[in-house]
């Protein structure tokens, strides 16, 4: 594999591979081409019981090789794309067309009815009235759905932000245990670089994907990926939890 991941043993490339398998294809290669958990740390230049020893330096070089630990947002809905999904409902479809319906009749008058008005002496200005303002019920249909669409999306729009701002802080919050120069530090999630060294406890949140370096009777909830729970296989080897990919 060479040095081509930036000084390190191995690049990016070759990691994705490795965390795309599971199971005893991901033993086998690990063993087969990475030398086991010991071959894999001394490419990736770490320590599976002291974990790394770098400074600032060296954790940003780790950080522009194999990118950052974190996953960039979905880029927020415009005001007026959620107009237009909340246009999308049946029922406010329904209306603007029996509102458009309702407009085009207002102010459609069949060939002849000037002729046939002025020959019926007997109609009444009550008559005329109600003509001249059939409009009135068509545009009072779209300004309620201008409306009701106006507050959907807004409500929208809030709701939106208020769930960025709250995954945001979330995300700033949290934080997990290293180990770094023999020493266990609490770092956040996105401060992880490809080499630490993790603890992971009962009812934590797996900050990222890695290779199992200790464990005990371990079983992982994957059902918000698959659907089920389900052990993981060991991978052999020393160190308090894993070391991450």
């Amino acid at each position: 594999m060479g040095d081509a991941g930036g000084g390190f043993g191995l690049g990016l490339p070759e990691l994705r591979a490795l965390m795309e398998l599971r199971g005893a294809e991901a033993l086998l290669r690990l063993q087969r081409d990475l030398g086991g958990v010991p071959g894999l740390c001394r490419r990736l230049r770490t320590s599976p019981t002291d974990g790394l020893s770098e400074g600032p330096p060296g954790l940003e070089r780790r950080r522009r090789t194999f990118g950052r630990n974190w996953i960039p947002p979905r880029r927020p809905k415009s005001f007026a794309a959620l107009v237009w999904e909340a246009l999308q409902d049946v029922t406010l479809v329904i209306l603007e067309v029996a509102a458009l319906v309702s407009l085009g009749l207002s102010f459609y008058a069949p060939p002849g009815a000037a002729d046939e008005a002025c020959g019926q002496a007997s109609g009444g200005a009550e008559d005329e009235g109600e003509a001249e303002a059939g409009w009135i019920e068509g545009a009072a249909i779209l300004l309620s759905v201008a409306c009701v669409v106006l507050v959907t999306a807004s409500n929208d729009w809030s709701k939106e932000r208020q769930f960025r701002g709250l995954q945001s802080r979330l995300e700033r919050e949290q934080r997990v245990a290293v180990l770094r120069g023999g020493r266990l530090a609490q770092v956040p999630v996105a401060d992880l670089v490809v080499g630490d060294v993790v603890q992971v406890k009962y009812g934590d949140l797996l900050p990222a994907d890695g290779v199992l370096i200790q464990g005990n009777d371990l079983k992982i909830d994957e059902s918000a990926l698959t659907g089920g729970e389900r052990p993981r296989p060991q991978v052999p080897g020393q160190g308090p939890a894993a070391a991450l990919g």
